[in-house]
């Protein structure tokens, strides 16, 4: 069978402990995803000169952010990689002429673990890291994606997570309604991955109407991009929310079977 790609929203580092939408939903998630081979998750939090695949064998658990809940600081998420599958990752980027390194200490920082640790809990699941390419542009992680797309069918689910709208310069009390500027973006976004529009949302960010307000920095929208890479294009929403005010959390699925 072929797995789906997925673009899901991390949110804020307390998600496991918040009374919201975006966190039932992730919760959820995992019963959808049985007999996993293995995780491909590309993260808003890790940006490399090139793209680099995290080949510790049990990655440590990265707190990479401050200020919130003490609880967060004692959880961890103890999966571990795939020797074979990290190969495959390696090769598939090579048949695509994509340079690529590799990092033997790179733990799992939040923007991994903190869905996967509500998604799949267990931590039974292999989970690989692919980071970002700094400084790359939308259309260069189109392509990344696209290169991977030959492990959806040999079980590997591959997860883009960021956020649809990322301005922490806007945030407000949890719970607080979106401003316009964010829910008409998130709906742009959303009508154009379903409308299988590539070309408007490779726009991102210098002419995509609202883009430097939805992020005044890009890295969490790029991980759309090797999602719909993967999935093919075209894709829908899985779920619909806001977080502190200015935070996406859309989540959406592409190239899902018929």
């Amino acid at each position: 069978m072929t797995l789906p790609s997925l673009f899901i929203a991390h949110g804020a580092p307390d998600l496991p402990y918040s009374d919201t939408p975006a966190r039932a939903f992730t919760e959820s998630l995992g019963a959808s995803f049985p007999g996993l081979r293995a995780i491909l998750v590309v993260s808003a939090h890790w940006e490399a000169a090139r793209p680099t695949i995290g080949t510790a064998a049990a990655p440590e658990t990265i707190h990479d952010f401050g200020g919130f809940d003490d609880r967060l600081f004692s959880l961890t998420y103890p999966a571990r990689t795939d020797e074979v599958v990290i190969a495959e990752v390696s090769a598939a980027l090579a048949a695509a002429g994509i340079a690529h390194d590799a990092d033997p200490r790179r733990g799992y920082d939040h923007g991994v673990w903190i869905p996967l640790l509500l998604a799949f809990p267990k931590a039974d699941v292999p989970v690989i890291q692919l980071s970002l390419r700094r400084g790359g542009s939308a259309a260069e992680h189109l392509a990344l994606g696209r290169a991977l797309a030959p492990l959806r069918d040999r079980g590997v689910l591959i997860v883009g997570s960021g956020a649809t709208v990322h301005n922490l310069r806007a945030i407000a009390r949890e719970g607080t309604p979106a401003p316009g500027w964010a829910r008409d973006f998130d709906d742009r976004v959303v009508a154009a991955v379903e409308a299988g529009d590539t070309a408007a949302l490779l726009q991102f960010p210098m002419a995509m109407e609202g883009a430097r307000t939805a992020h005044p920095t890009p890295e969490h929208f790029m991980p759309l991009f090797v999602a719909m890479g993967a999935g093919g294009g075209k894709g829908r929403a899985l779920h619909r929310s806001f977080s502190w005010g200015s935070i996406g959390m859309t989540s959406l699925a592409f190239g899902e079977a018929a």
